[in-house]
């Protein structure tokens, strides 16, 4: 299966044309495409509309998570569902098996990684908060589970390791995601991570137990290639 990626379109009606030049030949060149999240500016049903009928547009099957972006204005639920009732594949702490590859994804959350991650000690809202990070990782472990498929793909908007937020200011290293999320991974097994969310960091890191992660946020990708806005993976 050929795998093309991309994360953080941050879409708006008018970035429409450019959304489809830069996608327009993906169908060409993969049988899947995979969104890792902020596919909208401020989460709202009139960006995500005219997104949507460009994605439709591509004729490629579609498979993605939500990110903080699309949280924004509190109408994620209503997001989802207009994502899903076009025929794209939203996973949220959900599996789904295509051609014998298993996908599993959630977006994921922040607080750290290694012996920097956050614990549950203090006050109330520290707790609250590193609450909200073990239930992302735990919907994380709920898709895995699901999955039968010899080969598996995560797909996140937050980063599970520290290597791919690499390039970021180090002091916002805690915010772009938390290694959580890998100890899920590496329990599980997958083959193949994809997150976004470090618009400035590294491409490509490995989890503990040494599976391949790759961060496709698209200014990354086009930062280095101007024309590039998606990679594309074989598995």
């Amino acid at each position: 299966m050929r795998i093309a990626a991309t994360a953080d379109l941050h879409f708006s009606p008018p970035s429409h044309t450019a959304v489809l030049d830069q996608l327009g030949k993906v169908r060409d060149e993969a049988d899947v495409l995979v969104l890792a999240g902020d596919l909208t500016n401020y989460g709202l049903p009139g960006e995500m509309e005219p997104l949507i009928n460009a994605l439709v547009r591509l004729r490629v099957p579609t498979i993605a998570v939500l990110g903080n972006h699309d949280y924004e204005s509190g109408k994620q639920e209503e997001l989802l569902r207009m994502m899903t009732t076009a025929g794209i594949k939203v996973l949220d702490g959900s599996g789904y098996e295509r051609d014998g590859v298993g996908f599993a994804g959630t977006k994921g959350f922040v607080g750290g990684f290694g012996r920097g991650a956050l614990t549950a000690f203090g006050e109330p809202e520290i707790k609250v908060f590193v609450k909200a990070s073990i239930d992302e990782s735990l919907k994380l472990e709920r898709g895995l589970s699901q999955l039968r498929a010899a080969k598996r793909v995560v797909i996140l908007h937050y980063s599970p390791i520290a290597a791919t937020v690499s390039g970021e200011a180090p002091e916002i290293f805690p915010f772009l995601g938390t290694s959580r999320l890998a100890e899920v991974i590496d329990r599980h097994g997958a083959d193949l991570v994809i997150h976004g969310h470090a618009h400035h960091g590294t491409l490509d890191g490995r989890t503990t137990a040494g599976i391949p992660v790759h961060n496709v946020a698209i200014t990354l990708l086009q930062g280095r290639q101007p024309a590039v806005s998606y990679r594309v993976f074989d598995l």
